[in-house]
């Protein structure tokens, strides 16, 4: 006798939810980076920085990045269908890894441009950048580290991968501007090769971010289970009901943000079907309640061995 149901009573409501706090997370931070975008490059211009030039490229990803976002978040929040009865979930782990090679190629670029600098003899071309440069760098840091904390908080609140992945692009930014004030500073000071030192100490920052994005995304694409904390606390919710003698079997799987559960259950053998049903029905509710992120249950009822 098996218990199994959907949460398809529940999954519109929460997808809304998802889909509008990731779209105002998103629309708010695509304002700001046009703006330091367009900031930083009139500083560039001006002040001569080809550092800050390459911080205003920087930014201007990270737009392309957040419509990216967007519509993936925009595909894994549809519901069900007759093609796909388990959700649109991983659509969500595919914008995460376009957004990972999205930054390492930013970071690759970063890089490659660093190293050139760093050659014998490439600094002495450097041009001395001027104080707009400076100012731009500092409200790049401070902008973009808001940006990455306010993406952080409502990517944990919703669970969502992709929210994660631009929230590290961000700080990527971030880290950018902090080697460009050190370079415009280090340029100031009669040391411009201090410039492109600082945007090779960046380029592997924006490395270890995008590799971490990327396994993320890889683990919730092949069926991972979930960790053991979590499953020894499922364990728990179910042995709470004293009417299940033991588990048999625990399988979890997590399927993009969500979590898949098959259960085994046994209890006295001598019940009825009706009342055995209405065990699996109960173990099912509870674990329902106790654990939100988990989209679907099949309770499996066996009878109990050795029951006296």
């Amino acid at each position: 006798m098996e218990k199994s149901k959907h949460t398809a009573g529940t999954e519109p409501v929460l997808n809304a939810d998802f889909q509008k706090t990731a779209n105002r997370v998103s629309i708010v931070t695509i304002i700001g980076n046009l703006f330091l975008s367009v900031l930083k490059l009139l500083a560039g211009i001006l002040s001569h920085s080809s550092a800050m030039i390459s911080d205003a490229v920087h930014s201007a990803s990270d737009v392309f990045s957040t419509v990216i976002v967007m519509i993936g978040i925009r595909l894994a929040s549809k519901e069900s269908d007759k093609e796909h009865p388990y959700g649109h979930e991983r659509l969500e782990c595919v914008a995460a890894l376009i957004l990972s090679m999205v930054l390492f190629l930013t970071g690759l670029g970063i890089g490659i441009e660093a190293l050139k600098n760093v050659l014998p003899g490439a600094h002495r071309t450097l041009q001395i950048p001027g104080r707009f440069a400076l100012a731009a760098a500092i409200v790049s840091i401070i902008s973009k580290e808001a940006m990455y904390w306010y993406t952080v908080i409502h990517a944990r609140k919703i669970d969502s991968g992709a929210l994660m992945a631009d929230a590290w692009h961000h700080r990527s930014d971030a880290f950018s501007s902090v080697g460009a004030l050190i370079g415009i500073a280090g340029a100031r000071l009669g040391f411009p090769v201090m410039d492109s030192i600082a945007s090779l100490v960046i380029f592997g920052f924006i490395l270890k971010a995008s590799y971490d994005i990327f396994k993320d995304a890889v683990d919730k694409m092949v069926d991972h289970s979930c960790d053991e904390e979590t499953e020894s606390q499922i364990s728990a919710c179910t042995m709470k009901n004293p009417q299940v003698k033991g588990i048999d079997l625990l399988q979890t799987r997590i399927f993009g943000n969500k979590i898949y559960v098959d259960l085994e259950i046994a209890v006295d053998g001598s019940y009825t079907l009706q009342k055995a049903h209405e065990i699996a029905e109960k173990v099912h509710d509870d674990i329902e309640q106790d654990f939100p992120k988990i989209k679907h249950i099949m309770v499996h009822v066996n009878p109990a061995k050795n029951h006296s």
